[in-house]
């Protein structure tokens, strides 16, 4: 089966029969608000990639890969130099997937199975198809480990949250922005675990977590990136950011600027 490419920044809807798509995209390309009647698996062989959706925004470093079921409107934003790899899943093979969109572990196979569909210029379709169902068994059987960074509809909530998007390294405790917003502390403390499923602080965390692997993909050094995004010193902002992407934050930056391994 050829394989289609594209500019990954002009990829609106799938031409029909597309199996996969690849190609490069520069730190800050975009992907507008679109939707597939497939599903599509993103992974990032270098850089970094974020997913937003109604649910909000997931990143998947080179570690992780972001599914995204038929149907769901999402859009794309690139961190780094990015290497992106599109596979696309017909309808009938995403019932043993996630209904919600989702990020996931990326092993050793399962990113051999994803570079082979998408490195190869010519596979025969009943070669293609093994190496798929070979993709979808190890998605099946791999923990969902998602930088997902939910978005709240209270209207409290939400003014919550933007004044932490505007200055995620803010100290301001949760009953001083209850003050500023109108709202009590306990109120705040329930609508961030019901709406949100976490507390305060590990909102908070999160936020600092996907700024912090923006600005590294921007180059900026560990110890600039812990102080911008929150951090007393960088050996903590090192444990939590491991913690939460399963790789220090110098081997994230190593990882950015890993060698192409496709054409443009």
């Amino acid at each position: 089966m050829p394989q289609t490419r594209h500019s990954v920044a002009s990829v609106p809807t799938y031409p029909a029969g597309a199996p996969h798509i690849t190609g490069r995209a520069r730190g800050g390309s975009r992907i507008g608000a679109h939707r597939h009647a497939e599903g599509q698996l993103v992974y990032c062989a270098s850089g970094a990639l974020a997913a937003t959706t109604a649910y909000g925004t997931w990143i998947a470093p080179a570690n992780r890969v972001t599914w995204t079921p038929p149907g769901f409107q999402h859009a794309h934003r690139c961190h780094g130099d990015t290497d992106v790899r599109i596979v696309v899943l017909p309808a009938e093979l995403c019932a043993r997937l996630p209904r919600r969109p989702s990020v996931c572990a990326v092993g050793p196979l399962l990113r051999e199975a994803i570079l082979a569909l998408t490195d190869r210029h010519e596979t025969r379709p009943e070669v293609y198809a093994r190496l798929r169902a070979v993709l979808v068994d190890e998605l099946v059987e791999t923990a969902e480990q998602s930088l997902h960074l939910p978005e709240p509809r209270d209207d409290r909530l939400r003014a919550v949250t933007e004044l932490l998007h505007q200055d995620p390294a803010q100290m301001t405790t949760l009953a001083e922005f209850g003050r500023a917003v109108g709202a009590g502390e306990r109120t705040l403390t329930r609508l961030f675990h019901r709406e949100l499923g976490m507390s305060f602080l590990k909102w908070r965390t999160m936020l600092r977590i996907h700024r912090a692997l923006v600005h590294l993909a921007d180059g900026r050094s560990v110890t600039d990136t812990s102080i911008a995004c929150g951090w007393s010193n960088p050996t903590s902002f090192i444990e939590a950011f491991t913690t939460l992407t399963g790789q220090t934050p110098g081997r994230y930056q190593a990882g950015l600027r890993a060698p192409r391994t496709t054409p443009d």
